[in-house]
């Protein structure tokens, strides 16, 4: 018998193989109790529903079923308001693919009043990364109801306030 430090080889006489082809994969995301809580209340009135941990202070955005720090089960739901200020941001030149941009991208992380976690998303209306500055004022853009899916992408994105 082979104890815990001896390493176990392949059997001989056995190459590795590949075949060529695709294998059709497919998946479903879900978002989660929490999280579902989050794209309804987004889809259906355009607010941005969190929730609070009391014991930790923490108000998660999107609302989450437990907190990350103490575990406890979230069941107060908050609303978080649509103002916040931009954290951090980063211009993107490539897309998800590789491929370059016309022209890039900004994507910023906010905290929006009321919320002590960050939410990732597009900074609209910006080409430039001398117009932007942390610290600076943002609103949440919501499209119109009629163009919402129930998806993150209900959020058109941040637009900085003058």
């Amino acid at each position: 018998m082979k104890n815990d430090t001896e390493m176990i080889e392949p059997p001989k006489n056995r190459e590795p193989r590949a075949w060529s082809g695709e294998i059709p994969l497919t998946s479903f995301y879900t978002a989660g109790a929490g999280g579902q809580i989050f794209l309804h209340a987004l889809k259906t009135q355009g607010k941005l529903i969190g929730t609070r941990c009391s014991p930790c202070e923490q108000v998660y955005l999107p609302a989450r079923s437990f907190c990350e720090r103490c575990f406890a089960e979230l069941v107060e739901q908050v609303e978080v308001k649509r103002t916040g200020k931009l954290v951090s941001y980063t211009f993107c030149h490539a897309d998800h693919n590789g491929a370059r941009l016309r022209r890039p991208v900004a994507l910023a992380l906010i905290q929006l009043e009321g919320a002590t976690t960050l939410l990732l998303h597009r900074l609209l209306g910006v080409s430039d990364p001398g117009e932007v500055k942390i610290g600076s004022r943002v609103e949440t853009v919501i499209k119109p109801k009629a163009k919402r899916h129930g998806t993150i992408l209900d959020i058109e994105g941040f637009r900085i306030l003058q």
